[in-house]
């Protein structure tokens, strides 16, 4: 039996253990404004947010997003552009706030780290770092004097072997060599209980790939990290040790702890830590699934549910850059095909945690493949239809509502993996062969009001089905779309009203 009434049966279970879903993307730096990178990782956490939100309701869910605006490179920029640190991190921090309300995206907080909650909770953070105990019950900090090479760029020391011609290999720039005293963090202590942690599924780092990645790197062994700068001023000072500040990566990462009120609000945070999930790029893999664990660790506290890790993607085969100009405002792009066609593409087209290449073309092209000719030409036939049909009576009111809002076990696996992909396919293959349905059965010609109007039924009860999937990745869509078929008591109305992806 293939449509929408196979679904009836399955419905969906929820783990009791999940009583509230709490999201991350990392927040961004602010040394320059946001770009269609930035973009893909929080159109992607507002998706999911949006879905456990029809799933728990909106005070089960929390999304946070935010900017880092601390650290040496800070200060470089602001000094090239002439302004303050503070004045740049306003700047830049504004940007970012703007792009996601251009964006239609929906979090729940945006933490700075330039805000007092935030530096009141990392001075708390490291206060009790410094009176903790590694696994081997050593001090988990201690002062000492580090001499290496520290790329700016990534605000981090690196090894020589991880140069390539003596330069970072990201940012093509030869690091600092750099000797300076510093408070520094046990990190080669927790290295065998990361490593079981992450073996025993205790601490859940996707895709697979990455987590075996993760595993590699500890088996090379951990060395202990500056955790503080003597001279960066930009930053929040160390609370034991006024001449140096926090390093930006410490400050950073606390931020998924200070949002929810660690230190200052005891409820809230009980509430919503641990982090059911933390989306990252990448290019800072092993400051969340090492050094923020490890920290965690030391502090004694739970360590996030998951941590998944998206890929890269390039710019019509090239990697994003200034320098070749391939920078794409991602709000010049919602202006010209909508916020719904962008949040689409960037979904369906890269699978998620795979690196992908981006191009206006193939986003053109599935703007008119799939949303034009195929979802929205779709609707727009059967409300026609319905439009001349007139009201239509829902025989049973109760199963139409069970109906339009079952949610397959399949759908919500794919969701919870994060397969945004897959999840997009799952409901095309039903809209596909509706589609086909509605071309077969040549409604148009139909002379029985009644049986028309049996089957307008059939055909609205999916489209309201689908919208109900679609909403989280086309929320401007699902409106459009309730619009166009209400329901009143027992009487289903249909107005053909405005195309819902008008072609291009």
């Amino acid at each position: 039996m293939c449509g929408v009434h196979i679904f009836v049966a399955l419905r969906i279970q929820i783990s009791n253990k999940m009583e509230k879903f709490y999201i991350t993307t990392p927040i961004y730096y602010v040394n320059d404004r946001p770009h269609i990178g930035h973009a893909y990782t929080t159109i992607a956490a507002d998706v999911l947010a949006r879905f456990w939100r029809t799933r728990f309701g909106d005070e089960k869910v929390w999304f946070l997003t935010g900017t880092d605006e601390h650290g040496a490179k800070i200060e470089q920029a602001a000094r090239k552009a002439g302004k303050s640190s503070q004045a740049l991190a306003d700047e830049i921090s504004e940007a970012y706030r703007f792009l996601w309300k251009e964006l239609g995206l929906t979090p729940n907080d945006f933490i700075r780290t330039t805000e007092p909650r935030h530096e009141r909770a990392v001075t708390a953070f490291l206060l009790r770092l410094k009176e903790a105990k590694t696994p081997r019950g050593r001090e988990a900090i201690f002062e000492g004097e580090y001499k290496g090479l520290y790329c700016t760029g990534h605000e981090a020391f690196l090894k020589e072997s991880e140069l390539e011609k003596g330069l970072c290999p990201d940012h093509k720039t030869k690091p600092e060599l750099v000797k300076e005293k510093n408070w520094f963090f046990r990190l080669s202590d927790y290295e065998k209980v990361l490593r079981e942690k992450i073996s025993r599924g205790e601490f859940v780092i996707k895709p697979v790939s990455r987590k075996n990645e993760v595993l590699k790197f500890l088996e090379q062994g951990l060395e202990d990290i500056a955790i503080s700068r003597p001279n960066v001023k930009w930053g929040i000072p160390v609370p034991f040790d006024l001449s140096q500040t926090i390093y930006v990566w410490v400050d950073a990462l606390i931020n998924y702890v200070s949002a929810v009120g660690y230190s200052q609000n005891r409820v809230q945070f009980e509430k919503w830590w641990p982090a059911d999930l933390h989306l990252i790029g990448k290019d800072i893999l092993k400051f969340h699934c090492v050094l923020w664990p490890a920290l965690l660790l030391a502090v004694e506290l739970p360590l996030p549910q998951k941590i998944f890790v998206h890929g890269y993607f390039t710019l019509d085969g090239q990697k994003i850059s200034k320098t070749i100009g391939n920078v794409i405002d991602p709000v010049e792009l919602s202006h010209r095909y909508g916020n719904d066609a962008l949040r689409y593409f960037l979904l369906r087209e890269i699978p998620f945690g795979e690196d992908g290449d981006f191009s206006e073309s193939k986003l053109k092209q599935v703007y008119n493949g799939e949303l034009a000719n195929g979802w929205g030409n779709f609707v727009a036939r059967v409300a026609a239809l319905g439009e001349n049909a007139g009201k239509i009576k829902i025989p049973d009111i109760v199963t139409f509502h069970q109906i339009i809002n079952e949610v397959p076990e399949e759908f919500v696996r794919l969701l919870d993996n994060l397969e945004f992909s897959n999840a997009l396919e799952f409901v095309w293959q039903e809209i596909h062969q509706h589609d086909k349905e509605l071309q077969d059965e040549a409604l148009w010609k139909e002379g029985d009001k009644t049986v028309l109007h049996e089957r307008l039924l059939h055909k609205a009860e999916f489209i309201l089905w689908a919208n109900n999937l679609l909403q989280s990745f086309l929320p401007e869509a699902y409106e459009k779309v309730k619009a166009k078929f209400t329901v009143r008591g027992n009487k289903l109305s249909i107005i053909k009203g405005e195309p819902l992806f008008p072609r291009i």
